[in-house]
C-alpha cells in the first residue's frame, strides 16, 4: 500500500468557509486526547500535517487535506475537553453535526478511541449524530502500543461487541501513531473508501 501524498487545502470555522461540496472526503473524529493529530501525522508520513500538542483541544478549525484529484482528508475538532468553554463546546458540537449529516461529499468516518478507555459515551454521540446518514464508520483504537497484547484483544474485542449493537455499518482495528502498528490497513481502507485503489499515486 503506498503512502498517500496529503497537503493542506483549508481550514473552516464556519459551514460557509468549507471548500466545494464536491468529489470524496473522509473525516477524523475523537475525543481531544485521543491522538487524532498523530493519527493523521502516521498515516501521511508526515511529523506535522496536523498539528500535535500536548494541550487537548488546540484543533479550533474544521481543517481540508488533499489527498487526490477532489479528494480529501478532513480533520474535525477534538471534542469533550473540559477547558473548552461551554458555548465553545456547543458550537462545534453543533458544527460538527451539521457537517457529518449535510455534507454531501463525507463517504465516511474515522473515529479514533483510546485503547486504553474504550468507546466513550460522546463517541457514541458522534455515531448516532452520523448513523441516519448509512455511511461507514470505521474506529481506529489508538495507543495500543501502551496495552499487553491480551489487553489490546480484550479491547478489540469489547469494542467490536458495542459497535455492533450501535451501528451496523462499522468496522474497528487497533492502532499505534507510535509504533506504526496498524497504518498500513487503515491506509487501505481509505484509499478503498476514496476510489483510490489501483490507481497511479496524484491520480
Amino acid at each position: 500500500m503506498t503512502t498517500p501524498t496529503v497537503e493542506y487545502q483549508a481550514s473552516a470555522h464556519k459551514l460557509e468557509e468549507m471548500p466545494p461540496d464536491t468529489g470524496r472526503e473522509v473525516a477524523f473524529a475523537g475525543r481531544s486526547n485521543a491522538g487524532k493529530s498523530s493519527a493523521i501525522n502516521a498515516l501521511a508520513s508526515r511529523h506535522r500535517l496536523a498539528f500535535v500538542s500536548k494541550t487537548p483541544g488546540r484543533t479550533q478549525t474544521i481543517n481540508f487535506f488533499g489527498v487526490g484529484k477532489n479528494q480529501r482528508w478532513v480533520d474535525l475538532p477534538g471534542y469533550g475537553f473540559a477547558k473548552v468553554s461551554q458555548k465553545e463546546r456547543e458550537y462545534w458540537g453543533e458544527l460538527i453535526s451539521a457537517y457529518l449529516m449535510n455534507r454531501n461529499s463525507l463517504i465516511g468516518l474515522i473515529l479514533l478511541s483510546d485503547s486504553r478507555h474504550g468507546i466513550k459515551p460522546l463517541d457514541e454521540q458522534l455515531i448516532s449524530w452520523f448513523a441516519p446518514t448509512n455511511r461507514p464508520i470505521h474506529v481506529l483504537l489508538t495507543k495500543c502500543d501502551k496495552l499487553s497484547q491480551s489487553a489490546c484483544a480484550k479491547a478489540l474485542r469489547e469494542a467490536q461487541s458495542l459497535l455492533t449493537r450501535r451501528y451496523a455499518n462499522c468496522s474497528v482495528q487497533l492502532f499505534s501513531a507510535t509504533v506504526g502498528k496498524g497504518v498500513t490497513q487503515a491506509n487501505s481502507l481509505l484509499a478503498d473508501w476514496l476510489g483510490q485503489k489501483d490507481k497511479a499515486p496524484g491520480d
